[in-house]
């Protein structure tokens, strides 16, 4: 009989080696889904082409009227400019003063223009007013897990301002090249930010007990070697890093580390932090420095991988022989060493189907 994906991913995060090479997408992106795919939502795009699914999804939260009360967010509609994004204006009032911040948003992505903490007073009104649930509601996870049944996993995110460990919600707090200023000129009030965030995030993941998703995802961007040294990784990211990963493991989750850019110099930093795996592997071609058969010979045997594939050369620019050859040169690369799940090495936006079909395709003939 032959593996269901649940079986084959479910191996590969266990670093073992399923019958053949197992793909995902790095999430679905809705404007690939409507301008290409005709709207249809993430199962369905998954069936379309054959893929192993992965489904992002966390719990809901349930908070206290009192705490939403002395966290009023007041956002203006600023309309749109002459660049054809969508503007706003958010001002958060509390008992103790007021933050505020800009940001934009448009048809493929949304981001910030003015972040919301620029001084350790605004950090102070943030980590005394922020409000933190005082429930989890495991509904959403449970209800894609059972729709789901043996045709893939379950991945969740963190509780967490940002994207899913202390050092990345810092940068997207504060702005990252404002968070490594901090961090160099004001470490004793990094260090302090950065622990009054990992306690909140602790809070949370106590009330994921019981969860049904297989994989959280923690890290972020602002962790690669791209964006700070290995030894301001250390510094800032690896003591947090393995508290919040004890304590998700303690719930039964395996953990995948997030850094969209530089690797190479953080894979034995990263097998210290007591992730299980690490994403997404980026190569030089998309503006990392992943060399895939080098981590895989390196930590292959300690941690499981997910990306790789230049989605760049081969959905956006590429055809499908070139997106085949390079499912095939990725899977060659960590064949020996790692257990992989072949992925995009970032999100991507726009490329003909028939490429898409073809990178599922060809990791079907992947075979160990």
């Amino acid at each position: 009989m032959p593996m269901t994906s649940r079986e084959r991913m479910l191996i590969a995060l266990n670093n073992g080696r399923p019958d053949r090479l197992p793909c995902q997408v790095h999430g679905w992106m809705q404007y690939y889904l409507d301008h290409y795919l005709g709207g249809i939502d993430w199962y369905q795009a998954y069936e379309r082409f054959g893929m192993d699914y992965a489904i992002y999804v966390s719990p809901a939260y349930r908070y206290s009227e009192k705490d939403l009360a002395r966290w009023e967010v007041r956002r203006v509609d600023l309309g749109v400019d002459e660049d054809g994004n969508h503007r706003w204006d958010e001002t958060i009032v509390t008992p103790k003063g007021s933050l505020h911040h800009t940001g934009a948003w448009n048809a493929i992505t949304a981001w910030e223009i003015e972040p919301l903490i620029k001084s350790e007073r605004d950090f102070a009104l943030w980590d005394e007013f922020y409000p933190i649930p005082i429930a989890a509601d495991l509904t959403p996870v449970r209800e894609a897990r059972e729709k789901l049944g043996d045709r893939g996993i379950v991945r969740s995110h963190p509780f967490s301002p940002g994207q899913g460990s202390p050092w990345q919600s810092f940068c997207t707090l504060v702005g990252t090249q404002e968070a490594i200023f901090m961090a160099l000129d004001t470490p004793e009030f990094v260090h302090h930010a950065l622990q009054r965030i990992l306690e909140k995030t602790l809070r949370v993941t106590e009330m994921w007990q019981g969860t049904p998703a297989d994989m959280v995802e923690t890290g972020g961007g602002a962790g690669s070697n791209t964006v700070i040294s290995p030894a301001m990784f250390r510094e800032f990211c690896l003591p947090y890093d393995r508290i919040q990963h004890a304590a998700l493991h303690e719930v039964g989750l395996k953990i995948v580390y997030h850094l969209c850019g530089g690797v190479m110099k953080m894979l034995d930093l990263v097998v210290q932090n007591g992730a299980d795996g690490l994403e997404t592997m980026t190569p030089p071609s998309m503006g990392g420095d992943c060399d895939l058969r080098e981590a895989s010979r390196r930590v292959g045997d300690r941690l499981f991988f997910i990306g790789g594939f230049d989605q760049q050369a081969g959905f956006e620019r590429g055809t499908p022989e070139e997106a085949r050859r390079l499912v095939f040169e990725c899977f060659e690369a960590t064949k020996d060493h790692a257990g992989y799940i072949i992925a995009p090495s970032d999100h991507f936006f726009h490329g003909d189907p028939a490429n898409v079909q073809a990178f599922a395709d060809a990791a079907k003939e992947c075979v160990y």
